[in-house]
């Protein structure tokens, strides 16, 4: 969820539960204002009949009004004294209507009379109702523009920050270009720009010290190894050797090799993680799977593996380099991992590249095989190959796994 929306509903959700409270609070103290102005009015009628029968020592004339109605029934004593609310039956409206009464009690030559004086509440009702809608639709229309007003302003207010997380998406190691500095009202996010800013030239100067010192030596490593290999031919061809000294020599022979392999495993590694291989066109795959089971044919037929395949058509825009380097890490594993007489499966279609292969041991941890220099005991490679292979689907997106299906080992490409 987003911080804006996220906001939008915590202030939204706020605003509705004060808007509540404070709405229930105006709604009953107008209710008891006006319930306190119905009252007064029936004092006042209270005192006018008193103020009658003291004068003229009898009660008054009954007369109904619209909405006030006195009753005067004869008691044996007095009367509390309270106010009710009531329903009477109002004749001029032909209908039962809610009102306020207040009975008391009144003498008249000796004799008690009960007073029952009401009021109708029905034009203080449809008040009180008329005054609630209006509030609820001022709440309503106050909460609209409440939200229309925190998204367009908060959306204005967040530009900035939206406009520096898109440059960091744009943001790549072997551009030239620095990040553009956008500059803001709002100090916070002219901190976040200047430390973004400040975070990226770190990152392209350390950058650039790797990949220099990556490629010196590299190259440095290489000088020595050739020294190596041609003082080794020179000292080959300088005399015999006995089998013990044959021996060294293949071991020495052996190391250099390893040596070799390793620097340009490790030289490449650093290529793709850096993005430094650029040569994308349109690659066909099946041609190049085809091509690659041809370049490995001796070696299927030297350990007798039975290979089964299915290809079908599939182009993929990558480099043609890199396409080479996974397949032939991938199927290369397979043959040197599969025992004489055993079984490799290719299969490509228009989703993924499967490759399985029978193999001796149990299954592989998943997690591991995939690491830089790991490898089982008696493998014979750098421990890179897998490394560089998932690192090349990663720079395509591509997803590479693993699974045991026993007998097989199977690494699959999903495209």
């Amino acid at each position: 969820m987003k911080l804006l929306t996220k906001y939008n509903r915590v202030n939204l959700a706020s605003a509705v539960a004060v808007l509540f409270v404070t709405g229930l609070i105006y709604y009953k103290a107008i209710s008891y204002i006006l319930n306190d102005q119905v009252d007064k009015d029936i004092l006042i009628e209270e005192q006018e009949t008193f103020t009658y029968v003291k004068q003229n020592n009898k009660l008054p004339k009954i007369e109904q009004y619209k909405d006030q109605h006195i009753f005067f029934v004869r008691v044996n004593g007095p009367v509390e004294r309270r106010f009710i609310n009531t329903d009477y039956f109002n004749p001029k409206e032909h209908e039962a209507e809610s009102g306020r009464g207040l009975i008391t009690s009144v003498q008249v030559k000796g004799q008690t009379y009960q007073v029952t004086i009401i009021e109708s509440k029905v034009e203080t009702e449809d008040l009180i109702r008329i005054i609630f809608c209006i509030t609820i639709g001022v709440i309503l229309f106050l909460l609209l523009v409440l939200s229309i007003a925190n998204r367009l302003i908060l959306n204005r207010i967040w530009q900035p920050f939206y406009n520096i997380l898109q440059q960091l998406r744009l943001f790549s190691l072997t551009d030239n270009k620095d990040i553009a500095i956008s500059n803001s009202t709002i100090d916070e996010f002219n901190e976040l720009n200047s430390a973004v800013t400040s975070m990226a030239s770190r990152v392209k100067t350390d950058y650039k010290a790797l990949k220099t010192f990556t490629e010196n030596a590299s190259h440095e490593l290489l000088t020595p190894i050739a020294v190596i290999n041609s003082k080794l031919d020179s000292l080959i061809q300088a005399g015999e050797f006995n089998a013990e000294q044959s021996s060294l020599l293949n071991d020495v022979y052996d190391a250099v090799a390893r040596l070799t392999r390793l620097n340009q495993s490790l030289l490449l590694l650093a290529k793709i993680e850096n993005h430094l291989v650029r040569d994308d066109q349109v690659v066909d795959m099946k041609q190049l799977v085809e091509n690659k089971i041809n370049q490995f044919k001796e070696l299927f037929v030297n350990k007798e593996l039975d290979l089964k395949c299915d290809l079908t058509a599939k182009e993929i825009k990558a480099s043609f380099f890199l396409m080479d380097v996974l397949l032939n890490n991938l199927i290369g594993n397979a043959i040197r991992h599969t025992p004489a007489s055993g079984t490799v499966e290719i299969m490509l279609n228009m989703q993924k590249l499967s490759i399985k292969n029978t193999g001796t041991g149990a299954e592989l941890p998943g997690d591991e095989i995939f690491k830089r220099f790991s490898k089982s005991a008696n493998s014979e490679g750098s421990g890179l190959g897998l490394t560089i292979s998932k690192q090349i689907c990663e720079s395509y997106k591509f997803e590479l796994s693993y699974d045991y299906e026993t007998p097989y080992h199977c690494f699959t490409v999903n495209f």
